[in-house]
C-alpha cells in the first residue's frame, strides 16, 4: 500500500508538471529524481539508472527515431510536398465532404504542434457555400487531424510505445488500425451537412508523385517490417540526394531533429522507466494488484485515460503509465493497444489539448456544442477497444 501511495504521489507530480507546460522530458527527469528520494536505492543502483539510461539500446533507437521523423517532416515543408498533396486531392475529390475532411487529414499527417490552426482556413474555405454550423466546422477540423496519432510511424507516441513495451512497431500500428478506422467513419456521423460534390476553382494537374515518400515509409515499416529507425534514415538520405541539398542546409536540417528538447525527451522517458524499475516500485505495485485482485481491465484504462484528460499530450500518458502497465500485464499487444486507445480518447477529450483550444478559437464556436459531437464519436472509438481486447483475451 505504501508503494502504491508513492506512486500515486509521482504520478500526481507529473500532471501538475505537465500541466504547467513543462516538457515532458524535463518533468519525466524530475519525477526520476523524485522516485529516488523516496526509494532510497544503494549507490550502485543509482549508477545503473545512469548507465542504463545514457547506453541502453532503447535510447539510441528513440534518438535516431524521433531525430530522423523531424528531419522527415522538415525536407517536406521546405520543399513544400505537404503543399502539393493538398491540390491534388483538391483536384482529384469531387465529394464535399471527403475534399473537407482531407485538408486537416492531410495536415495532421505531419506532427506539427498547432497544425490544427493552418488546417482550419481550409475547411472554412472548402465549407464556404453550405450552411454549416461553427462546432460542425470545428468537429471537421479538430476530429480528422487526429485518425493517424493511432497508426502513423511519424507520431512519438506510438514510437515511444512499441519502444517502452518492445513489441514490434508493425504489431501496434495493426492492433491499432481498428480504432483509426472507427474514429474516421464515426466522426462521418457529426458532419451530415456537408453533401454534394463540388465544382474545382482550378485546373491544378494532380501530383502524386508528392505522396511517394509517405508511402515508401510505410511500406518500409509495414509491409517489409524494416525497423523505423532504419527505415526513416534511408529515406532522409534519400530525400537530402533527391533534392540536392547543399552541406549547409543538411547541416541545418540535422541541426533540427536532434533537438535538445528530443535529446531530454528520450533521456526522461528512458530514465523515469529505469528508475520505476530498478528502485523496485514497478515489483512492488505489481505484487500489490495481484495480491488484491485487482481487475487488469479497469487499471489499464484509468490509468492512460485520467493522464491523457489532464495534460493533452500522448507521450505524456505512454510514457508515465505504460512503464507502470507494463509491470501488470507483461508485453501483450492486446493490453497495450487498448491503453493507447484509452489514453487517447483521453486525449481527445481533453480541454488543454491545444488542438482544440486552436480549432475553437479560429472558428469561434461554443465548447460545449463541440464536445456533443466529440463525446459520442470518442465512446465509438472505446467500444472498437473493449472488442478487440476481449477477442484477444477470451
Amino acid at each position: 500500500m505504501l508503494d502504491l501511495l508513492k506512486i500515486f504521489a509521482v504520478f500526481l507530480f507529473i500532471l501538475f508538471l505537465l500541466r504547467k507546460k513543462v516538457q515532458v522530458g524535463y518533468t519525466l527527469l524530475i519525477a526520476s529524481a523524485m522516485l529516488i528520494v523516496l526509494y532510497f536505492p544503494t549507490p550502485d543502483k543509482i549508477m545503473k539508472i545512469i548507465k542504463n539510461t545514457l547506453f541502453a539500446h532503447i535510447t539510441f533507437v528513440l534518438l535516431i527515431a524521433l531525430s530522423t521523423i523531424r528531419m522527415f517532416e522538415m525536407i517536406l515543408r521546405e520543399n513544400r510536398v505537404l503543399d502539393e498533396m493538398m491540390k491534388t486531392m483538391e483536384a482529384v475529390l469531387k465529394n464535399k465532404k471527403l475534399v473537407t475532411i482531407s485538408m486537416p487529414l492531410l495536415i495532421g499527417m505531419m506532427p506539427s504542434v498547432g497544425g490544427a490552426y493552418f488546417s482550419a482556413p481550409m475547411v472554412e474555405e472548402a465549407t464556404r457555400d453550405i450552411n454549416l454550423s461553427a462546432e460542425e466546422k470545428s468537429f471537421a477540423n479538430y476530429w480528422y487531424r487526429h485518425p493517424w496519432e493511432f497508426i502513423l510511424p511519424l507520431y512519438p507516441g506510438i514510437v515511444l510505445a512499441s519502444a517502452i513495451t518492445s513489441i514490434q512497431l508493425r504489431t501496434l500500428i495493426l492492433m491499432n488500425l481498428p480504432y483509426a478506422l472507427a474514429m474516421f467513419f464515426a466522426g462521418f456521423q457529426f458532419i451530415r451537412a456537408i453533401k454534394g460534390k463540388r465544382n474545382p476553382t482550378s485546373k491544378y494537374k494532380p501530383v502524386f508523385l508528392s505522396f511517394v515518400p509517405l508511402l515508401i515509409l510505410l511500406l518500409m515499416v509495414i509491409v517489409l517490417n524494416i525497423q523505423l529507425q532504419n527505415a526513416l534514415l534511408m529515406i532522409v538520405i534519400g530525400l537530402l540526394l533527391y533534392y540536392r541539398y547543399p552541406i549547409n542546409k543538411t547541416l541545418k536540417v540535422i541541426k533540427h531533429g536532434f533537438s535538445l528538447n528530443i535529446i531530454f525527451l528520450i533521456l526522461g522517458v528512458v530514465c523515469f522507466k529505469e528508475t520505476l524499475e530498478v528502485s523496485g516500485a514497478v515489483n512492488n505495485i505489481s505484487a500489490f494488484f495481484k495480491e488484491n485482485n485487482i481487475p487488469l481491465l479497469p487499471v489499464i484504462f484509468m490509468l492512460p485515460f485520467i493522464t491523457g484528460i489532464l495534460t493533452g499530450i500522448t507521450v505524456g500518458f505512454v510514457s508515465s503509465t505504460f512503464p507502470l502497465i507494463l509491470s501488470l500485464a507483461g508485453t501483450s499487444p492486446h493490453v497495450f493497444s487498448f491503453a493507447f486507445a484509452a489514453g487517447y480518447v483521453g486525449v481527445l477529450l481533453s480541454p488543454v489539448h491545444v488542438c482544440l483550444i486552436l480549432t475553437r478559437e479560429y472558428f469561434r464556436a461554443d465548447m460545449l456544442l463541440i464536445y456533443r459531437k466529440i463525446l459520442p464519436a470518442t465512446l465509438a472509438i472505446m467500444l472498437i477497444a473493449i472488442i478487440e481486447y476481449l477477442f484477444y483475451t477470451y
